[in-house]
């Protein structure tokens, strides 16, 4: 069983606010937003924490969480604002509905469960995660770096901690494997501003067209979803092409012929997100391995109603 603290802060309620989840030293992750409430926060944590540890969800999860909010929205009054299309008793719209959506569909399958502790009464892991979500905040406000934390990566047989790799052409040498725990890209010195000039991918503001199409983005790195043709070319444009990091062009046929599942996983870090029309994203992320790391671009496009990848690009760093 996986056991996480996740918790958020708003330091005016709305006001510069942050969101963490926190298991140990070596696995925690964190973010924020400009302006947002302790709610949005509280609600995010868990988000982020049951995307983070998708890639392990055959294992139990256990959330330890200070907001009856939060839990009671999960847990009890969820089912219920579905049925009446998002709504409250009183007919009024739920808040953070967005959210309340995305924690919905990422909780489809998982074997979940949430415990209440008490907030600021000397919990370790609340604290911890209590103490990273203010952090967070608090570079909002002040506009400087935040600590995004080492994210999660579960152990190969050989104790080694490793994350997913691009589906499309991260190539070069491939990233060894290493005993060491994975570090994000802040932690080894390239800690990224708490600026309003770009969206940050967690969202400044909470978007769900962005959010879905991270999402999407994330699939594609699943060894279950490179196995899986067919799921591979709904997520593809018809138009989709991508210029590899080996100067390697692929179109969708090409691409959909050769793909496979990778034996060794690299990390995905957010850098930024951009809308650059109503229905036309630009994400822009780093692929990071024990040894390598690459600079990706990604321009998804809705066609017919759907999101589907229709540029790609990576550049290896040296």
């Amino acid at each position: 069983m996986i056991i996480a603290a996740a918790d958020g802060s708003s330091l005016s309620n709305p006001g510069p606010s942050g969101w963490a989840w926190y298991i140990d030293d070596d696995c925690w992750h964190a973010g924020g937003w400009p302006k947002g409430t302790n709610n949005k926060g509280e609600l995010f944590a868990v988000l982020d924490l049951l995307r983070s540890t998708a890639q392990v969800a055959d294992q139990p999860l256990k959330i330890l969480c200070d907001s009856q909010y939060v839990i009671n929205a999960v847990t009890r009054w969820m089912p219920g604002w579905k049925r009446k299309g998002w709504k409250k008793a009183d007919g009024q719209p739920v808040l953070n509905q967005d959210l309340m959506k995305a924690l919905d569909e990422a909780l489809v399958g998982r074997d979940v469960t949430f415990e209440w502790v008490k907030g600021h009464a000397g919990h370790a892991m609340n604290e911890a995660a209590d103490e990273r979500a203010r952090a967070a905040a608090t570079a909002y406000r002040d506009g400087t770096s935040v600590d995004h934390g080492p994210g999660f990566g579960p152990a190969d047989a050989n104790g080694s901690v490793i994350e997913e790799i691009p589906v499309t052409s991260t190539t070069g040498s491939a990233p060894s494997k290493t005993s060491a725990t994975h570090r994000s890209a802040e932690q080894a010195g390239r800690p990224q501003p708490a600026s309003e000039s770009s969206q940050p991918m967690l969202g400044v503001e909470f978007d769900p067209d962005i959010d879905a199409v991270i999402g999407f983005e994330k699939e594609l790195l699943l060894d279950k979803v490179r196995s899986d043709s067919n799921r591979v070319r709904e997520l593809l444009h018809p138009q989709f092409s991508e210029f590899g990091s080996s100067g390697r062009i692929w179109t969708r046929n090409r691409l959909l012929a050769e793909i496979a599942p990778m034996p060794v996983r690299v990390g995905f870090e957010p850098i930024a997100s951009d809308k650059l029309a109503d229905d036309v994203i630009l994400l822009r992320w780093r692929a990071v391995g024990a040894h390598n790391s690459w600079l990706r671009s990604s321009v998804w496009q809705r066609m017919d109603g759907r999101w589907r990848l229709l540029f790609s690009q990576g550049t290896q760093v040296p």
